[in-house]
């Protein structure tokens, strides 16, 4: 089936409020194609001028991280209600170095991820391997363990897009193959197939987030179960409007 290509853009920790209103200047000024997605994560404290400056109906801005539980005394976090106030509609959960730096556990990623659905944000839930287990050979055990925690509590899959982060290509320079995302996500879908079943499976995209750049998107063009890219980096440059315009 026909899945809308997906380009989102992850700022990290990056960012003042004179470069965020220039990167997205820039996407306002790009033609961007009207059939792609895009959603930006500005680190949270631009979420509110990221939604003032952006133009482009087909952008849309989410927060890095949000908290699984509503306003209350929980110092340093963002719950899902503010960031819709903001007018925000998407957050990330579960980022690798989320996981990793902070560490997240598996279930309380899963249980932010359905606190957010539940307040109506959209989701792109990050799952990926180390460079280690890699090596161990238990890449698609550790993303089916990542992805069963949220299917065990989240039955609607509507507002949720996967992201496969091969931690190991975070930053690094560098990248599976096209050949090797394609085998990855292919997997993927057939694991979510046998837990939210095949319709849904068939339905959430799946995107690519290992050191995508301008110069190597459109290898992923004919990949039939890679549906877009999650960019780290790339999307602070001009070319994340290369990325995004790579499917056509």
């Amino acid at each position: 089936m026909a899945r809308q290509f997906f380009v989102g853009g992850n700022f990290k920790m990056n960012g003042t409020k004179e470069s965020v209103k220039k990167i997205i200047g820039y996407l306002n000024d790009s033609d961007l194609p009207a059939q792609v997605e895009v959603v930006i994560a500005p680190p949270a404290l631009y979420l509110g001028l990221a939604v003032e400056v952006n133009t482009q109906k087909t952008v849309a801005i989410a927060a890095q991280n949000v908290f699984d539980k509503d306003a209350g005394a929980f110092t340093g976090e963002i719950c899902p209600a503010q960031v819709k106030d903001l007018g925000a509609t998407w957050t990330l959960t579960g980022h690798s170095e989320r996981r990793t730096i902070i560490k997240e556990s598996d279930e309380f990623v899963a249980n932010k991820t359905k606190f957010a659905l539940e307040q109506g944000l959209s989701v792109i839930l990050c799952i990926g391997e180390t460079l280690e287990e890699r090596k161990a050979g238990i890449t698609l055990d550790v993303c089916a363990r990542q992805l069963d925690a949220a299917s065990k509590i989240i039955s609607d899959w509507t507002n949720i897009v996967v992201a496969y982060e091969p931690v190991w290509a975070i930053g690094t320079g560098l990248a599976a193959t096209p050949d090797d995302a394609q085998e990855t996500h292919k997997a993927i879908r057939a694991h979510l197939a046998t837990t939210i079943g095949e319709k849904q499976a068939a339905e959430v995209r799946i995107l690519y987030g290992g050191s995508v750049n301008g110069k190597n998107a459109k290898e992923f063009k004919d990949k039939a179960d890679v549906d877009g890219f999650l960019v780290g980096g790339a999307s602070l440059k001009p070319e994340f409007v290369d990325i995004i315009k790579s499917r056509l």
